[in-house]
Parts: structure tokens; C-alpha cells; sequence
């Protein structure tokens, strides 16, 4: 076994990327680099047919986008590739040709009909559902028969009796099974293609694998892998399988519990880093309250000591939180890439040429209102409030600009800041202090008379800002229209 540690994430490319996967690859990652280890990515493509590349690419766009990057892999190569099972078949036929030589396996040519007879019987006499072996004894003649009748068999593990198999687990501390309670499994299908079971073991085995660490769904295949590494003298990784994620009713997470895939969130616009730290999270926790980690800081503090045997709750809002953090300290250059997408599909822009042509303004804009946002699809409709040159208000708001003395105040307000030769913030906010005083008002009676006349909303970004991004001509059409609205 490898001096230095190895770990690996293994997914299948059947389907979108769960969230419970994405969370073993980061458990797995963060491992790997905490304890100066290298980090596998290794393809168990054998479902021939439900395995597609293009979910393939998925797996692997959704770890560069999380900033997951590994040492080995179908894309970077390595001295343990392949590193896709589907091109590993011959390696899983010869160390099964080996179990077949030591007496640990046997082909096995029972039909589906077989199987489900033999499972009804066991069921009508309160059995465990089990193969029972019964081609393990099967004589020369007997199997030449089944050869000439022309079926194919399929190649099982000869499973020891009276076996206790122990597995240390990282996560779950010790856990028993008894070899009497497993049936003969398949490890080579009629197809030629390995079992998940053996391919996983005698891939860990040659990949050096030190660590498998893994979701505890697996925790019943441990048994079948150790009994795999035994017959063929092969020293055990340590295993650690982690809990599940449950949604908000305790049961397991799932479609019903909303999204579920990484990249519905990707699309909703939660930012890698707090997908990152909120996942993290889920099952781990490190010493002290802080719970807003960078992703070194993640790496130097994660302890698989500290990982949680029991399962772990998906709290949407706490993610939202979490997204909403780091959306307000994303800044600049990275903003406005980030919100393009949404900008444009929304319609809020036309085309890129105009984000371009007008890149601080919108990088202004988008640092004013992306306090008020959780994720970055909520960002067009933050950006309405530039939309319009005159303002049509509710009742709700013209009641906040019912005072004696409003229609007065937004003359003045208007009339002051079309005198401004520069039309900055700090500019802006003296020159409304200035107005109020004219006027005889101060505070919420000043503050929200002008909020509503240039926004037509009760709350939002700072006034001061939101006026000089709105600009000299929008403000005065706004004002314009409002006071008109007033003097109906």
C-alpha cells in the first residue's frame, strides 16, 4: 500500500450529480489535502447502459467549478489509469480467473426464473432472500451441460461460513457482519462487465487507495469488498462511510425536498464557495462557533475525527445565508461576470456590447443592490428600481408622501441637486441635509419623502448611491411624475 495517502471519488455517470455526491468528493478532497494526500478521480462506467459521457462531463465541470481539482483521473491520466472501469475489464477478468483457481468463486449458470423461484421459496419459509449456492458443487458434466443447453453464466464469490467480518470504520467506529447473513455474490455479470462490488475492490487495491471514504448507503458493501481483499491476500484501506443528508422532515433528502442536483444550484446562482463551506458543514464541524470558512481554511481545519455519525439536515436557508455572505463580498470584475447571465436572460440588458459599453456603471449597480439578494438570480428584478423614467406609486406609497410640507421638500430636493456640478454620493447626501433644512425636516420625514419620489419604494439601497446611478435626468422626470401623482 502506498506510504503516501490516497483517496478517491468514484461516481457513476448515470445521471445529474446529487448533492450527497458532491459532498463525498469535498469530504474526500479535503481529507486528502489536510493530510497531504492525493486525490483520485476514478469512472465506475460498468451500467453500460445507463452510463452516458455526457454526465461524465458533468461530474467534472461541477468539481472545477466547485475548485476541486485532482492528481489523477480520465482527463489528467496517471500511473494507475485507466481510470475508467469501462476500459479496465481485462484486469477485473484476471483476478477473477484467480478467485476461480483458489476454489473463492465459481460460475454460476442459474436463469433469472432460477433465481426468483429459489427467492419465493426462501421468502414462503421466512428466510433472507439469499443465493444458496447451488452451483458451487456443480460437477464437470454438469457444467458442460449448462454450456451445451447455451447459457452464460455469470462468475460468483464463494462467501466463507461462519465468517465475522470486522470493519473499522472512521466515521461509525467498529461495525460487525456475519458472513452467514451474505449470499454468493456476482463479481463477473454474464456481460463480462465486473459487479460494483469487485470492480471497487480490486480497483481500490491497484490504485493504492489508502482511504475510502464514502456515504454510508455503502456501509453494506464494506462486507463483500473485505471478503474480496481477503481471498486475494490484499491489505485493507481504511474505510469511513458518512451519514446521510436529510431534508427538513428528517427523511432522506430528495426531489421533494426541492432541488437536489449541484447544478440547480449553479443555475440558481449560488457562488462554489458557499456551496463549498455550506457542504462542508453538512456533517462536520470544526472547534468554536465561526461557521464562514474560506476554502484553505476548510483544508487546514477539517479532522475526520470530528465528522458526525449521525445524519445531517439540509437547511435551504441556512444556505441562503451563507450564498448571500459571500455574494456581498464578491465585488467588481468577478460581480459582473457572475451576473451577466441572469442580466441577459431577464431582458434587463439587450445585449452584452451594452454591459460593456457601460461596465463601471453596471459594476456600481450591482454592488448597490446586491445586498438585498440571496442568490444571483434575484439580481434582475433588485435591478428594476433603474428601470423607468417616471414612477407610478401605490397607495401604500403615496400615503408616506401625504405631508403638508412633501410637495415643498421634493421641489427643493430636485431643484438643489440639478445645481450639483458633481453628481456623487457624498455630493448627493449634502445636498438633501441642505434641502431639509430649508424646508424645516429632518430623518425618516426627509429620508423617505425623497426615497419613495426616486425609487417608488419604501426600503432599499443606500439613497445617496441609488440617485447617482439613477442620474440628473431620470431623477428629475422621476420627481416630476411623483409630484404630479401628489397633486391629483
Amino acid at each position: 500500500m502506498s506510504t503516501k495517502p490516497r483517496l478517491r471519488f468514484a461516481p457513476s455517470p448515470t445521471g445529474k450529480i446529487h448533492i450527497g455526491n458532491i459532498r463525498t468528493a469535498l469530504f474526500n478532497w479535503l481529507y486528502a489535502r489536510n493530510i497531504n494526500g492525493e486525490f483520485i478521480i476514478r469512472v465506475e462506467d460498468t451500467d453500460a447502459a445507463r452510463s452516458v459521457e455526457e454526465y461524465e462531463q458533468i461530474i467534472f465541470d461541477a468539481l472545477k467549478w466547485l475548485g476541486l481539482g485532482w492528481d489523477e483521473g480520465p482527463q489528467t491520466g496517471g500511473d494507475y489509469g485507466p481510470y475508467r472501469q469501462s476500459e479496465r475489464k481485462d484486469i477485473y477478468r484476471e483476478y477473477a480467473d484467480k478467485l476461480l483457481e483458489s476454489g473463492d468463486a465459481y460460475y454460476c449458470y442459474c436463469s433469472e426464473e432460477d433465481l426468483e423461484k429459489m427467492r419465493e421459496e426462501q421468502k414462503s419459509r421466512g428466510e433472507m432472500p439469499r443465493y444458496d449456492g447451488r452451483c458451487a458443487e456443480l460437477t464437470e458434466e454438469e457444467r458442460q451441460r449448462c454450456e451445451n443447453e447455451g447459457r452464460t453464466p455469470v462468475i460468483r464469490f464463494k462467501v466463507p461460513k461462519g465468517k465475522d467480518i470486522q470493519v473499522c470504520d472512521l466515521v461509525k467506529g467498529n461495525v460487525n457482519f456475519e458472513s452467514d447473513g451474505i449470499g454468493d455474490f456476482i463479481i463477473i455479470k454474464s456481460d463480462g462487465l465486473p459487479s460494483y462490488n469487485f470492480a471497487c475492490a480490486i480497483d481500490d487495491y491497484l490504485m493504492d487507495i489508502t482511504h475510502v471514504l464514502r456515504g454510508e448507503d455503502h456501509l453494506s458493501n464494506t462486507p463483500r469488498q473485505v471478503m474480496v481483499y481477503n481471498a486475494l491476500g490484499f491489505d485493507l484501506p481504511y474505510f469511513g462511510h458518512l451519514s446521510l443528508i436529510l431534508g427538513h422532515d428528517k427523511a432522506k433528502l430528495s426531489k421533494r425536498h426541492g432541488d437536489t442536483f449541484i447544478g440547480d444550484y449553479q443555475e440558481k446562482g449560488y457562488l462554489p464557495e458557499a456551496i463549498m463551506n455550506f457542504l462542508a458543514l453538512l456533517g462536520w464541524s470544526p472547534e468554536g462557533e465561526e461557521e464562514l470558512f474560506a476554502k484553505e481554511q476548510l483544508v487546514e481545519k477539517f479532522d475526520i475525527n470530528r465528522v458526525a455519525k449521525s445524519a445531517a439536515v439540509f437547511d435551504v436557508s441556512k444556505l441562503n445565508w451563507m450564498n448571500s455572505h459571500y455574494i456581498k463580498n464578491t465585488e467588481g470584475e468577478r460581480l459582473l461576470e457572475l451576473s451577466k447571465k441572469y442580466l441577459l436572460e431577464s431582458n434587463v440588458v439587450d445585449e452584452q456590447d451594452e454591459i460593456e459599453a457601460n461596465k463601471d456603471w453596471y459594476i456600481s449597480a450591482l454592488n448597490l443592490v446586491k445586498e438585498k439578494v440571496y442568490i444571483l438570480s434575484e439580481i434582475p428584478e433588485q435591478m428594476k428600481i433603474f428601470e423607468g423614467d417616471t414612477l407610478k406609486l401605490e397607495d401604500k406609497e403615496l400615503q408616506v408622501l401625504s405631508g403638508d410640507n412633501v410637495v415643498e421638500l421634493l421641489k427643493t430636493v430636485k431643484d438643489k441637486l440639478l445645481e450639483l456640478e458633481s453628481f456623487d454620493p457624498k455630493s448627493i447626501k449634502k445636498t438633501i441635509n441642505e434641502a431639509g433644512k430649508l424646508v424645516g425636516v429632518k430623518g425618516k420625514q426627509l429620508f423617505m419623502p425623497v426615497r419613495v419620489a426616486v425609487s417608488g419604494q419604501t426600503h432599499g439601497p443606500e439613497i445617496d448611491q441609488l440617485i447617482s446611478l439613477l442620474g440628473r435626468n431620470k431623477i428629475e422626470k422621476r420627481i416630476d411624475s411623483v409630484i404630479e401623482q401628489i397633486q391629483k
